[in-house]
């Protein structure tokens, strides 16, 4: 025995050298899989740290280790640029690998699939392309998949289905453009999927989704869902969070879904979704509720007043009639209270925000009766009251007298009467006061918000002058005044607001002269001052406000003569009637776009008839007795001139025509301005020299006509056996935008056509940049401090978002006003996700436009904040900012 005791030892000391000796060539190999993942990102800089030394890779902060085997492998946020290796695969003990949120491209390797141990697995938030590989069952371990907000497409392969032990499954915001699998509904431990937001083909919600007993949230918004909800949705008895949102479906909501105990959060909205909302409600743990933006009928639940925990409740958008229950307002925890645009009647619950902190109230658009509910701001927490087109009255509540936090209040069309609370003037964060149309009374308070960029209080009874004080309107951008009862003078200091650009002050009691000078009326693109007492001269300075667009001084008393000045005015409307005016018009203003804009001024004459006033009369002739002979002789003289003039006439005319091949006589010449040059001037400008752009439609000429400087050509060709209707349409069309006037659209000064061609004569202006438009005055000196990132403007905002500075810092300082500054960070945003790389990362049209709109904040607020950003405010209040995601410029 005591012989065998050595030889043991020894076998077992070989034994642990040569595992020892294993784990150290392994632990090497893995070390260098790491530096080779490092070279083939191209060293980024968050890796610099990965170097080959004497100290443990597993020491480094991306890796965890276990046993000395690299287990967990997190790269999240490192700015890693380029694909995924296939030698990536030799990680072989890898339980975690997480890419989260860099720019990973190309597509998933098939080799990830030799990872058999991997439990987790996110590649999220990067630009991957191409199809989910088959064979993804091998990963017979994972528990959690998230491959959303990439640009994966195709099906999602059945094989998911066979992961028995998946937890988590996200593959929303991607391009998936074929189906999704019923196979999915075997994942028996699934507690999350999320497949949200991609282009599947209009598919039903499978029925045997209804056995996943353990799914807590199920997120398939934007993603063609047809058909009804299941009715076996009841089923998913853990189920938290619901949002089938934006899509297709049609039928009854189910009265199983407000059974779940488990729900807190249930998004149906912008759905074909009818029939009546469930009565019975014992889902008492739901937060939010938005069912908006369905054919939805029937009456509002009472037990919706049982849910204590409720703190948004969207119902806009439906055919919901009857009266709202006393008893939701009286919910201990509603904010955010959206009914407008239903068939509601009755009065509005009065306990409303007496027991919870209220930020969103909006109902209009319905038939309520009744007074606003007095505790409206009893929590102070207010952001918008939305009730316009309604049919309430009384006093507004005091409660609005204290309420600092409001920023929308639209109330127009009711029936509202007193005064305005003196508190709601001046709270701190107003920046919309529309009450037009009621019964207001009182006067303009001299101090307003500094917010305040919106009042519209037309159609009141609103009286005494218009003072303005101090500097507290100095952020207004548009003032609707129209048809109330002030009067006394046009105030000099109303002419200071600098952002104002409309201001509507017609049909009131208005008199006295205009200011002669105008402060700071830059912005102005609309002014009515129609049906007033005013009288004086019209003021020269109008003619110096290069925004003016539309301008209406009807029925008042100005007399003298009208302005050259407003001739260089780009107007789409004009309106001068009913005043005391004499004198010829401007010159620019005599063609029939502008024929009704001077009636009933007996001393305004025109030289050409096309405007309904009198000719101006020549030099008056003296009268002067001539022989009969002399008569002869000027008569013969002229004949003979006349004679002369057409031979030579004639004769140069087919000598022109002949030089430029033109051989078509019959030439129509149609107008919009006055003109100084002929069709000649035009013809003997189409020379190849003159050319300077070409394209499907015909050339594009630059032009010199006679005394009007250059003219832009363009010369279509058309075939001769055109048809005559299209004809008659094309000249009917051409018309039309000969008369409009706008300051962003360029002057059609003519049209010369025939059977062979149609030129349309343009007023030429150079093609400048939009810096050279909004920064001609002065050079960029500072443009160096804040960008070479030589560097692709949209490279360059991309990155300062990224690196989550404030986007007010580079706003331009010439056009940044507080008023607008939040407007212009969406706007910074939103043209951030348009120029993305990848197309999928791009909002279409009809999405830009909701968010211009502000009716969808979601791609504003960038891919990582998209599940909540949805409902971060409603339509009403887009303007309210009541989301910080929308308000903020801090990136």
């Amino acid at each position: 025995m005591s012989g065998k005791k050595p030889i043991f030892l020894l076998i077992h000391f070989l034994i642990r050298f040569l595992f020892q000796h294993a784990d150290s060539k392994f632990h090497d190999q893995e070390q260098a899989v790491l530096l080779r993942l490092k070279q083939h990102w191209q060293n980024p800089l968050s890796l610099e740290h990965w170097t080959p030394s004497n100290t443990s890779h597993c020491t480094w902060h991306e890796v965890v280790c276990t046993n000395n085997y690299i287990t967990q492998l997190i790269l999240d946020n490192k700015n890693i640029s380029g694909t995924i290796p296939l030698f990536l695969s030799h990680l072989k003990n890898l339980t975690f690998l997480n890419f989260y949120n860099n720019n990973i491209v190309g597509k998933i390797p098939v080799a990830l699939y030799n990872l058999s141990k991997l439990e987790i697995l996110d590649l999220s938030q990067n630009y991957i392309v191409g199809t989910i590989p088959d064979g993804i069952d091998r990963l017979a371990l994972l528990s959690c998949l998230k491959l959303d907000a990439n640009n994966l497409s195709g099906d999602i392969p059945a094989a998911i289905g066979l992961l028995p032990e998946l937890r988590i499954l996200q593959l929303n915001d991607n391009q998936f453009n074929g189906t999704f699998p019923p196979e999915i509904g075997n994942l028996s431990k699934l507690e999350e999927l999320t497949m949200a937001h991609n282009g599947f083909s209009s598919s039903r919600l499978p029925s045997n989704f209804t056995q996943l007993k353990k799914l807590k949230e199920l997120w398939i918004s934007g993603a063609n869902l047809i058909g009804e909800i299941p009715q076996m949705i009841g089923e998913m008895v853990a189920l938290e969070h619901l949002d089938l949102s934006s899509n297709e479906l049609t039928g009854n909501i189910p009265g199983s879904l407000f059974m779940l105990k488990n729900l807190k959060v249930l998004f149906l909205h912008i759905n074909s979704l009818s029939g009546e909302i469930p009565q019975v409600v014992e889902a008492l743990n739901l937060t939010f509720v938005d069912l908006s933006q369905n054919n939805l009928t029937g009456t509002i639940p009472v037990d919706f007043g049982k849910l204590d925990k409720l703190s948004g409740l969207h119902l806009y958008f439906n055919q919901l009639s009857g009266e709202i229950p006393e008893s939701i307002g009286r919910l201990p925890a509603l904010k955010d209270f959206a009914l407008f645009s239903n068939n509601l009647s009755g009065s509005i619950p009065p306990d409303l925000g007496r027991y919870s902190a209220l930020e969103a109230f909006q109902v209009a658009s319905n038939r309520l009766t009744g007074n606003l509910p007095e505790y409206l701001c009893h929590g102070g927490s207010l952001i918008g009251v939305v009730a316009f087109d309604n049919k309430l009255g009384g006093e507004l509540p005091k409660s609005l007298e204290n309420c600092s936090r409001l920023r929308i209040v639209r109330i127009s069309n009711n029936a509202f009467f007193g005064n305005i609370p003196v508190g709601l003037w001046t709270a701190s964060n107003l920046q919309q006061l529309m009450i037009s149309d009621n019964s207001f009374t009182g006067e303009l308070p001299n101090e307003v918000s500094t917010s305040l960029s919106r009042l519209e209080m037309s159609n009141n009874r609103f009286s005494g002058s218009i003072t303005i004080e101090g500097n507290s309107w100095r952020n207004l951008v548009v003032f609707y005044a129209s048809n109330n009862l002030f009067t006394g003078t046009v105030p000099l200091e109303l002419t200071t607001l600098r952002n104002l650009t409309v201001l509507l002050l017609d049909k009131n009691q208005l008199n006295g002269a205009l200011p002669s000078d105008i402060m700071s009326w830059k912005s102005l693109t609309i002014l009515n001052l129609s049906q007033n007492q005013l009288s004086g001269q019209i003021p020269e300075k109008f003619g110096f406000l290069p925004g003016l667009v539309k301008l209406d001084l009807s029925d008042n008393q100005f007399s003298g003569k009208i302005p050259p000045q407003l001739g260089s005015l780009r107007l789409t409307f004009l309106n001068l009637s009913s005043n005391h005016l004499m004198g010829q018009i401007p010159t620019e203003y005599e063609n029939v776009a502008y024929a009704t804009s001077f009636l009933n001024n007996p001393g305004l004459c025109t030289r050409r008839s096309s405007v309904y006033l009198k000719v101006c009369n020549s030099r008056p002739q003296k009268p002067i007795k001539t022989s009969t002979q002399f008569l002869a002789l000027i008569l013969s003289s002229l004949i003979a001139a006349f004679l002369f003039a057409s031979l030579f006439a004639f004769i140069t005319i087919r000598v022109h025509r002949k030089i430029n091949h033109i051989l078509d006589p019959e030439w129509k010449f149609i107008h919009f301005h006055m003109l100084n040059f002929t069709e000649s001037d035009i013809f003997s400008g189409l020379k190849e020299r003159n050319l300077i752009g070409s394209g499907g439609s015909g050339q594009v000429y630059r032009v010199a006509a006679n005394g009007f400087g250059s003219v832009a050509v363009k010369r279509i060709s058309n075939h001769r056996n055109s048809d005559q209707k299209l004809e008659k349409e094309f000249l009917a069309e051409i018309e039309i935008l000969g008369t409009l006037r706008h300051l962003n659209i360029v002057k059609l000064l003519c049209c010369i056509s025939n059977d062979n061609s149609k030129l349309l004569v343009y007023e030429y202006m150079e093609n400048h940049s939009l810096d050279q438009w909004l920064h001609s005055e002065k050079k960029a000196e500072s443009s160096s401090a804040s960008m070479n990132h030589d560097t692709c403007l949209a490279k360059w905002a991309w990155r300062h978002m990224q690196e989550e500075k404030p986007i007010v810092d580079v706003l331009d300082e010439e056009i940044k006003e507080p008023c607008c500054v939040d407007e212009m960070c969406v706007v910074f945003k939103l043209g951030v996700f348009c120029t993305s790389i990848s197309p999928s990362e791009r909002p279409n049209m009809k999405e830009i436009l909701q968010i211009l709109l502000g009716r969808n904040p979601r791609w504003v607020c960038g891919r990582k904040n998209m599940r909540h950003a949805e409902h971060a405010s409603t339509p009403l209040l887009n303007s309210s900012k009541s989301d910080g995601s929308l308000a903020s410029c801090n990136g």
